[in-house]
């Protein structure tokens, strides 16, 4: 695929898609707690970060996340081509790594899971939003 082709708007709206996906994943509402407890933060440890750097550093990668994925996808792929490689890429390159990293670093299964299931659902979203709107 030429970069020059890509949709950079439905690339910026993939990338926009999984920050808020991660807005609400890591919220209190879902994971959030289960999140910091598997990582070993308390809300002092949050307060006292940089929500500039922070934010403005994952709206970077998540950018990069959805311009690889646009790049990966191609022209015109269909909806279930998208579900299909935003699964493969989330669970068989993603989560599969973080399982390696998670069983030596012997982290809790239930931050496994938080991390793991946000990183699927992000790339399977990314990979739709990049179909529907490429």
């Amino acid at each position: 695929m030429e970069i020059l082709e890509l949709n950079y708007w439905a690339v910026l709206l993939a990338a926009l898609s999984s920050f808020m996906l991660g807005g609400i994943w890591y919220s209190p509402w879902l994971f959030g707690r289960v999140w910091m407890e598997g990582c070993g933060l308390t809300d002092l440890d949050l307060k006292n970060s940089d929500p500039k750097m922070i934010y403005g550093v994952v709206l970077l990668l998540s950018l990069l996340i959805a311009f690889s994925m646009a790049v990966l996808l191609g022209q015109d792929p269909t909806l279930v081509e998208a579900i299909l490689l935003g699964l493969l890429t989330g669970l068989g390159f993603v989560c599969a790594a973080f399982g390696i990293s998670y069983i030596f670093e012997q982290k809790p299964l239930k931050l496994f899971l938080v991390n793991g299931g946000y990183h699927v659902v992000q790339f399977i979203l990314n990979a739709v939003v990049l179909s529907l709107t490429g």
